[in-house]
């Protein structure tokens, strides 16, 4: 790549690096943007492999100007989410931490385990780094404080009948469904509920304590053993969330255990001085970055999206971050209230923060061992694809397709995505065949692989100011295009690549099921591939997947055809009537089952409406369900 023409402004700003095609392959930002660009064009023998490589996949480099460096953190993270670059660090996290919330907005609400982001209305705390401790928590708390667990259509269907769940029976919620608790008192539960999971338990314990101290003066021993059994609950509850701090202490402790490729990252998080959560991730150091650059990219992707638990008052790491003042500035504008970034020499928080980097030093070392174990494996079996099939090159991205259907109805295709031998799900692809194919299955993959790779070449040859910096759906050809089937399948394939003006750039094969024989252009026999190999094991994996995700989408069309059969033509009851119909009663057997009665509960729905269903599947023996 060439010094960019023209004067680089010496301003606060971000720069972008963009290969060949106008994709955004790096995200930067400086306080002295010309000083900063100019680096990249030092002697390629001076600069770290990483950021060389870099330099040499990059075409062009683009850069947008800002006021102050503030407002180049919040801009470098903006197109880091936006465009994903490829030499930007990665910050992974294959776990998805589960949360205890409670539904406040609802009128009665309800305590649930929760994963994925937040939203409102929803007061979370967490997460939990195993299910079973969550489960536990809310098993122990659910004793003391009664809340509802159930599910919007669970609890209408017992509103509806009149009848509470096994829960209420074994005193586990309180059975607001059926009347049985005040909205006064529910709301003291829910309140309560919320206050010990906040850390402040010393209200309700002692509010506790007095009613049994209470009851057993009046010798109402019954009430009193229930007192006492509540109270112990809540420190059975308690007792899960270590005491490591003061009670009035809010921070968020990171520890860092990094070697010269990866680092593995653990954060607790201390509220009311108790440990209510922690989450880990494993950062790829895809750019060369010191310990300091570390830190400060680590704070920044922590915090960049509001976080469930908040920004606490003190964030601990395990050494100085680049530009720390900054960092905290731009805490300090999210949270409204000061936040301060520490590095502890000594006393209790010295200790926890060794025990946090402990628990990440332990997490390395585990993802060491399956990452040797896993790389291993896939960069094996890649390399025996590329051998066995004549690819000339590694088979670093692999496109399985599938077609699914019932004796020619909802006829649908799949594509699923392999890179470097792990599932790209975030590029899974399904397809609703359009031309009425019939049990046709090899005009239905004509139509999914032209669709497809008339899709990857309308976006290859865009013009970058039309195609914008952000890839497509479809901006990326396969190293292998696989096929589910046979020789036929494979001709498809074949004859579609090959009209498209596509045979030299993407290699095609097929793996048939009944004897895993694998098809190749050319080649009248089939590639001898090793029972047991991993080359085979990966072709099998991609191909079962592919099936899998055909076969679900075919389920979901056939079921949501069905579903509509059941239910048109009803008279007044259209497409919107019938899917909040359905809402409320929980299912389509439910609407079928339903009384005149539970019809003429659902005030939003007409008389005339309710009786035309009612007539639908009651009118004659030969419509029961």
């Amino acid at each position: 790549m060439q010094r960019p023409a023209g004067v680089i402004p010496e301003t606060p700003g971000s720069y972008q690096f963009k290969d060949t095609a106008g994709r955004v392959i790096y995200v930067g930002k400086a306080n002295n943007l010309r000083a900063r660009v100019n680096s990249y064009f030092a002697k390629s023998d001076t600069l770290h492999p990483r950021t060389s490589n870099m330099v040499e996949v990059a075409h062009s480099v683009e850069w947008i100007e800002v006021r102050n460096e503030i407002e180049a953190l919040i801009l470098e993270h903006s197109l880091i989410n936006r465009y994903s670059p490829r030499f930007n660090i990665r910050l992974r996290d294959d776990k998805s931490y589960p949360f205890l919330a409670v539904t406040i907005d609802e009128q009665w609400p309800r305590a649930m385990v929760m994963r994925g982001r937040k939203r409102k209305g929803t007061r979370y705390f967490g997460p939990y780094p195993h299910p079973w401790a969550i489960h536990e928590t809310l098993d122990l708390l659910l004793k003391t404080f009664p809340i509802r667990t159930c599910s919007p259509a669970t609890f209408k269907q017992h509103e509806r009948l009149g009848r509470p769940c096994l829960l209420f029976h074994i005193e586990k919620c309180s059975g607001p469904c059926v009347g049985s608790v005040q909205s006064e008192k529910y709301a003291e539960l829910v309140h309560d509920f919320l206050q010990v999971m906040d850390g402040e338990s010393e209200v309700v314990v002692a509010r506790l304590a007095r009613q049994m101290s209470e009851s057993s003066q009046s010798q109402e021993f019954e009430r009193a053993a229930k007192s006492r059994d509540q109270l112990e609950a809540i420190k059975l509850a308690l007792e899960r969330q270590q005491m490591v701090g003061e009670r009035d202490e809010d921070l968020d402790v990171i520890g860092i255990a990094e070697d010269e490729f990866e680092a593995a990252v653990q954060v607790f998080f201390v509220r009311k001085g108790r440990v209510v959560g922690r989450k880990g991730f494993i950062v790829d150091k895809v750019e060369d970055v010191t310990s300091a650059r570390l830190s400060a990219l680590i704070v920044e992707r922590l915090y960049d999206e509001s976080p469930i638990l908040g920004i606490p008052k003190i964030v601990i790491v395990p050494n100085e971050p680049e530009q720390t003042e900054i960092l905290e500035t731009w805490l300090t504008q999210s949270r409204n209230s000061k936040v301060e970034i520490r590095v502890p020499h000594r006393g209790d928080k010295r200790e926890l923060h060794e025990l946090v980097t402990q628990n990440a030093k332990q997490e390395l070392n585990r993802h060491r061992l399956r990452r040797a174990s896993d790389h291993t494996a896939r960069s094996r079996a890649l390399t025996e694809l590329q051998d066995l099939l004549g690819l000339p090159e590694v088979p670093l991205r692999i496109e399985c397709y599938d077609m699914a259907h019932l004796q020619g109805t909802d006829y649908v295709g799949s594509m699923v995505v392999l890179e470097d031998g792990l599932p790209m799900k975030r590029d899974y692809r399904r397809f609703k065949i359009k031309s009425g194919q019939g049990n046709d299955d090899y005009a239905a993959m004509r139509e999914v692989l032209t669709r497809r790779l008339t899709a990857y070449i309308k976006e290859r040859d865009q013009p970058v100011s039309e195609r914008g910096d952000r890839p497509g759906k479809f901006s990326y050809a396969p190293q292998l295009l696989l096929v589910d089937g046979g020789k036929g399948q494979l001709s498809v394939a074949e004859q579609v690549v090959r009209e498209l003006g596509l045979e030299h750039e993407i290699p095609v094969a097929s793996l048939a099921k009944k004897l895993e024989e694998v098809f190749i252009p050319g080649n009248s026999q089939a590639v001898e591939i090793p029972r047991g190999s991993d080359a085979l094991f990966m072709l099998q994996v991609i191909r079962d997947e592919a099936h899998r995700f055909a076969n679900r989408f075919h389920r979901e069309l056939r079921a949501k055809r069905m579903t509509k059969s059941d239910l048109e033509g009803i008279k007044g009851l259209g497409e919107v009537r019938a899917k909040k119909l359905i809402a409320a009663l929980g299912s389509v057997k439910q609407v079928k089952n339903a009384t005149r009665e539970e019809l003429a509960q659902l005030k939003w729905l007409p008389s005339t409406t309710a009786d035309a269903i009612y007539a639908e599947f009651h009118s004659s023996p030969n419509n029961t369900p």
